[in-house]
């Protein structure tokens, strides 16, 4: 057997001859190309290069457009300035033209509780608490007539008075406050009603609110009612921020001369109760929304607000049975009569 070491076949079974010839066959690296070598390592870099040229061409091409746009951004609108504050001149201002204004649409504006004399309006406005005045007016004929001087209704007995009064609502309340005045009526003022707010404030179920009504509308001595209807108006124009009653009176007598608060009290409450509503105000048919900083809170198309106005702005009867002749709307019906 033949020395491995001798054998012309490599451990993978090649032969060594093999691999001879074919390492001669490849050239150096240094060595010279031949013609027919240049031309034909020419050709095959031109036919590569052509198309990684022509290929990288494009993409540079269409991300040239969007690098354009970039560099000059659309411009953009400036925000809005934010408005200026009210300032306190300019409310005061705004709000006499309110009055003025609500002058001319209600120049019939008046007391909505029927009353002949101080001490009806005096018992009507304490049984108003809590209803309409409309069911007050209803109510205080019978109660009248049979009751028509403080000194009878001192001397009366609840029970039927409860029962004249059931309802204007709380009869069993309102038949003790209204006895409660009587009697005081009676006996510390002689009869009679008192012209003085002090005195008034001392009667049972007397507030502010119900001494200024009688002040103002009894005895000619001007007075701010801060009812519902004016205590919601007064914050939606802005002529206050308070919630007391009583502050609310401070602010807004602030804002008049005294000479207008009873009839001011009168023209608001009016607009509160026809038009400017605590939950769907009637914007769009409202002749101040131009000065109001609240439009928009209600109804605000011109025809739908219409349908929401009440009394005799609505084309309805008022709350008066006996209004004044000035009234242009249709009296009140009496209890259980018809609308």
């Amino acid at each position: 057997m033949p020395d491995k070491g001798n054998s012309a076949v490599g451990e993978h079974g090649v032969s060594k001859q093999t691999k001879a010839t074919k390492r001669a066959a490849v050239k150096p690296s240094g060595a010279k190309p031949t013609p027919e070598t240049a031309a034909s390592k020419s050709k095959t870099t031109t036919a590569v290069v052509k198309p990684v040229v022509k290929a990288s061409a494009k993409p540079v091409k269409a991300s040239a457009k969007p690098v354009k746009a970039a560099a000059s951004p659309p411009k953009t609108a400036k925000a809005p300035r934010a408005a200026k504050p009210e300032s306190h001149l300019a409310m005061v201002r705004r709000a006499r033209k309110i009055n003025r204004e609500l002058a001319e649409v209600y120049p019939y504006a008046h007391p909505e509780l029927d009353f002949r004399s101080p001490f009806e309006l005096l018992v009507a406005t304490v049984l108003s608490a809590q209803t309409t005045d409309l069911r007050v007016n209803q109510t205080t004929p019978a109660l009248f007539a049979k009751y028509p001087t403080p000194e009878d209704l001192a001397a009366a007995v609840p029970e039927e008075v409860e029962e004249l009064i059931r309802p204007t609502g709380f009869f069993r309340a309102k038949t003790k406050s209204i006895m409660g005045l009587a009697a005081a009526l009676r006996d510390d003022f002689g009869g009679e009603v008192p012209g003085r707010l002090e005195d008034l404030v001392k009667l049972p179920g007397v507030g502010r609110k119900t001494a200024f009504v009688v002040l103002g509308n009894a005895y000619g001595v001007p007075g701010i009612t801060v009812d519902t209807h004016f205590m919601r108006l007064a914050r939606r124009w802005k002529w206050t921020e308070q919630d007391d009653p009583v502050k609310i009176e401070a602010e807004v007598a602030e804002i008049f001369p005294k000479s207008e608060w009873t009839m001011l009290s009168h023209r608001v409450i009016f607009h509160g109760r026809r038009i400017c509503h605590a939950r769907k105000p009637a914007c769009g048919a409202c002749p101040i929304a131009h000065l109001c900083p609240a439009y928009g809170e209600g109804e605000t198309d011109p025809e739908k607000a219409k349908k929401l106005l009440k009394y005799e702005k609505g084309g309805f009867p008022g709350q008066r049975l006996n209004p004044p002749p000035d009234y242009p709307g249709r009296p009140a019906p009496p209890l259980g009569a018809s609308s």
